[in-house]
């Protein structure tokens, strides 16, 4: 059987998507999967071991109306696919659908403008996790399979691009010995970013408390300029790494695997560290919520959002954003940081 999954758009997006393949594959084996990314991202899963073929598309063919079904047409003519899941089920996306109405499975989200083009809708309206959502575009393949499903997802990490980044680490001064944490300090919606006074502090707890050397994660300019202003605050402390740059999201894969634990905002590396079982802890901002946002929640990945400390304000229209956000609190985030960091002995 040959699948085509679809998921546009962003990275932590992507990889959550990405569980339903590893799915499928423990299912079947034999089942051949093909993955629709944009192209910024498909490199992330050039290896993935769940994925037969990577197929992206650039900003330019997604923004000419032309190029962009031109291309679709000729993949869905070629490649003919048994079952084809939309997880974006966007007018867009179905143009997949639209050019194979031969596939047995075409499989979506329950959408008005979609109610002809895809044979199985699902609604998701009741569903609170992503990677639950995701699954529940399984549910009319389960008659010919027994899926188990879980929040498991992974990357391909390729070992000679690791220690290769290993070494550089080295040369840049990383000392394996102790705690190395990768760290997302700034985010690409500024709204989203946790409270730079309150980041600060915490960092110079792990710092404190744990020796830890901090690798400063950014993408961009304006991430860049916040994390800098950043390191300046905190005194050009030898214990910040701020010029351990990953190029590409490939650089980013060995560079987190490289590392001991992931800390810092909610975002696509999260779940890359994630995906890396690298131990983590995110800041989640109101709006983003770690029932949601968090799969397989526990001591090994851990998170924390308003609606973790108090969830009557967290849910409360008349509170404002700012008002929720603040509820995390250092202490909140250092105290729920010193029991992950115990708990898998990363350091006593």
């Amino acid at each position: 059987m040959k699948v085509l999954i679809i998921r546009f758009r962003r990275v932590g997006d992507a990889v959550l998507t990405s569980s339903i393949c590893t799915t499928l594959k423990q299912a079947d084996p034999n089942i051949e999967i093909h993955y629709v990314l944009d192209q910024y991202i498909g490199g992330l899963f050039d290896q993935h071991p769940d994925i037969d073929r990577v197929i992206t598309f650039s900003e330019k063919e997604k923004h000419s109306f032309f190029i962009y079904l031109r291309k679709i047409w000729r993949i869905m003519r070629i490649e003919k696919y048994d079952v084809i899941i939309d997880a974006r089920s966007t007018i867009n996306t179905m143009c997949f659908s639209l050019f194979s109405m031969g596939s047995k499975y075409r499989i979506g989200f329950k959408k008005s403008y979609l109610k002809y083009v895809h044979n199985y809708r699902i609604d998701s309206s009741q569903i609170i996790g992503y990677t639950e959502c995701m699954h529940e575009l399984l549910r009319p393949l389960s008659k010919k399979y027994k899926f188990v499903k879980s929040d498991y997802f992974r990357l391909g990490n390729n070992d000679e691009e690791r220690l290769a980044f290993r070494y550089s680490m080295q040369k840049a001064g990383i000392d394996f010995n102790k705690l190395v944490v990768c760290c997302a300090v700034a985010t690409r919606l500024p709204y989203k970013c946790w409270d730079f006074e309150k980041m600060k502090d915490t960092l110079n707890f792990l710092i404190t408390e744990y020796d830890a050397q901090l690798i400063f994660n950014f993408n961009g300019e304006e991430e860049k300029t916040y994390a800098k202003k950043l390191y300046s605050e905190m005194g050009n402390d030898p214990h910040i790494f701020i010029d351990i740059k990953a190029n590409s999201l490939r650089d980013f894969v060995s560079l987190v695997s490289n590392c001991h634990f992931f800390f810092g905002n909610e975002g696509g590396p999260r779940h890359i560290s994630q995906a890396l079982k690298i131990p983590s802890f995110a800041i989640f901002p109101p709006g983003i919520s770690t029932k949601v946002w968090l799969p397989g929640k526990s001591i090994l990945y851990g998170g924390i959002g308003p609606s973790d400390v108090n969830e009557s304000i967290a849910n409360d229209a008349t509170f404002s954003y700012d008002q929720k956000f603040n509820l995390i609190t250092v202490n909140e985030v250092t105290n729920r940081l010193k029991i992950s960091l115990r708990r898998w002995k990363l350091y006593k």
